[in-house]
């Protein structure tokens, strides 16, 4: 993995989609240092883009960072791949990484379709702030956070921000696995296939009903 290809677009980490430049530049205008620029894009992902795990896991718009900004919404590794393209897109170096979790925080309908607590391929973005790479994830929004009442994943630039174990309540939230390694982009066809055997109620061909901000558990 060449440092040329994390700063280049991919596929899916496409950081030269013109609404991808526009959402960076907007971010982070006025702004000169790469540590503010970066923490400013993380916040511009994590609550400008609703958390929906709700959504068409078999469409690959889903995973393209230009589909989940359109949106304006979408599950974890859409919203990683959106911030490691905005981070490109700034000329900042980034790749995205993956792990299978235990997932706390679901919902009823979305906890049906999945049978199961455990979600893989979960994922983060790798950004290469100020010389060392560091882990951030942009997957739940304040809003979310707020409603049921986790503690927002904070992101400080210096130290890697993965998933808090625990809730404000001291519930147990998300338990890190396996991991997966990193990828300079989405590896679309390896999830789409572990999911189609993992979790085939959901590989349906559309999007699950429902409103997840307004359903989504803890616990």
């Amino acid at each position: 993995m060449s440092l040329p290809d994390l700063i280049s677009p991919g596929r899916f980490i496409d950081s030269d989609a013109a609404p991808v430049i526009e959402f960076a530049r907007a971010a982070t205008a006025g702004l000169r240092g790469e540590l503010e620029t970066v923490l400013r894009l993380y916040r511009a992902v994590r609550d400008g883009i609703a958390y929906d795990p709700y959504v068409d896991f078999s469409d690959p718009a889903n995973f393209h960072a230009s589909g989940v900004l359109a949106a304006r919404r979408g599950f974890c590794v859409g919203k990683s791949a959106l911030l490691a393209a905005a981070a490109r897109a700034i000329g900042v170096a980034a790749r995205v990484g993956y792990a299978d979790v235990r997932n706390h925080l679901t919902s009823p309908r979305l906890r049906a379709h999945f049978a199961t607590d455990v979600f893989i391929w979960h994922s983060y973005a790798d950004l290469q702030v100020e010389g060392r790479w560091v882990k951030a994830t942009p997957a739940f929004d304040l809003a979310l956070c707020s409603r049921v009442g986790l503690k927002p994943l904070d992101f400080d630039g210096r130290r890697d921000s993965l998933f808090h174990p625990f809730d404000r309540e001291g519930r147990r939230h998300m338990e890190y696995l396996r991991d997966r390694g990193v990828f300079p982009d989405v590896p679309f066809a390896a999830i789409q296939s572990d999911f189609r055997a993992a979790y085939p109620g959901l590989m349906i061909g559309k999007a699950l009903a429902g409103d997840f901000h307004a359903e989504a558990t803890a616990g």
